[in-house]
């Protein structure tokens, strides 16, 4: 904690120019995208385990406070891919180094040049949502926020028992090791390590076609409220709201994971690609900045090691398991009666379809 506070003073004191700015602004973006891939993983898996929790979760994406966000988000994903980039380029020829000034202003330049038709193209879907659709009455508008806000309790107890088996995992290894842990010890390079260092720049030359693919589809052509809406689900044949009574954003993933081209599920695999690239690239990532500030004490290290291995490793295993488990129509069923409760929430008009389909399958 000292080391972080030390950190944060003398960044603000310290006079390094647009250098020090996008070394500040690189982890920050990195942090930031780390924590959300945490918290999409493990809603995305709702849509398969829990479908009545994920409409809930994408309803809450759908309020105001979580449509700021996924602006700070996308500018995050695009800022953080294009420095990451040029240090990729740097690092590959380290005389480009004394050009990074004028590097670093370039790659703040095309994210802006990027993200000014991408974020006009966000701003119609938000425009739609809620002044010509309406979606969400004015006096429901606090329900909404508030309810957003509850839905991200069970997020951050699982960051707590993560952590608390973080500690636990340290203090065993510390214990075998026998050593007390209190002196800061600089870690030699390893054969480990090393290789740490390439695949970071291996996997976020990888990363950067597939998750820009991403965004565009789930951010731009289909945003967070075109999930729930009756429309063509982009880079299938299918058509959200042809199973259940109304489009749900549990059968948008059904119709996206269940489509296959030649007996091949194309997006499921582009999916799995994703997943692992970003969880091992984000979390590794993540673990530099935590040993950095955790440096000067070996048990608070370790843990930081420990927090982002068995967090990196629970997201692969539970977005493996949804992506390959065999999907039933029956998730729809569920996702309809939570969709009711949306409406509800929203101060919405329960659609003649839905309460006919909730009317034929209550039991």
């Amino acid at each position: 904690m000292t080391s972080l506070v030390l950190t944060v003073r003398e960044t603000l004191r310290y006079r390094g120019a647009i250098g020090q700015w996008s070394w500040v602004l690189h982890r920050l973006t990195g942090v930031g995208v780390a924590l959300f891939l945490a918290l999409h993983v493990v809603d995305t898996s709702w849509a398969v385990f829990y479908p009545d929790l994920y409409v809930k979760a994408i309803a809450a994406y759908q309020s105001p406070i979580f449509t700021i966000g996924e602006f700070g988000l996308v500018f995050a994903v695009v800022y953080h891919a294009f420095n990451g980039l040029r240090i990729i380029i740097f690092d590959w020829n380290p005389q480009l180094w004394r050009h990074q000034a004028r590097a670093a202003v370039a790659v703040l330049l095309f994210t802006c040049i990027l993200l000014a038709p991408v974020f006009l193209g966000m701003l119609g879907h938000v425009i739609d949502f809620y002044v010509h659709e309406s979606a969400i009455a004015s006096h429901k508008m606090l329900d909404v926020v508030v309810f957003s806000i509850l839905e991200q309790l069970p997020f951050i107890a699982g960051f707590v028992a993560v952590l608390a088996a973080s500690i636990v995992l340290a203090a065993l290894y510390s214990l075998v090791r026998g050593e007390p842990g209190v002196q800061s010890r600089q870690l030699s390079s390893s054969p480990v390590e090393k290789f740490w260092w390439s695949f970071m720049r291996v996997s976020g030359i990888a990363i950067v076609p597939l998750v820009f693919g991403h965004l565009a589809i789930m951010h731009v052509v289909q945003g967070v409220f075109d999930i729930t809406a009756a429309q063509n689900v982009t880079g299938t044949l299918a058509v959200n709201g042809e199973i259940g009574g109304v489009p749900s954003a549990v059968e948008f993933v059904y119709h996206r994971w269940s489509y296959a081209a030649g007996g091949v599920f194309i997006w499921r695999i582009y999916d799995l690609f994703l997943l692992v690239l970003v969880v091992l690239h984000g979390f590794n990532g993540l673990r530099y900045v935590l040993t950095d500030y955790t440096s000067g004490h070996d048990f608070a290290r370790r843990t930081a090691v420990a927090f982002c291995t068995v967090m990196a490793a629970v997201l692969l295993a539970l977005g493996a398991a949804a992506l390959f488990v065999p999907l039933e129509k029956k998730i729809i069923e569920e996702a309809m009666f939570a969709t009711a409760e949306v409406y509800e929430l929203r101060g919405e008009e329960l659609p003649v379809a839905l309460q006919a389909y909730l009317d034929e399958h209550d039991e």
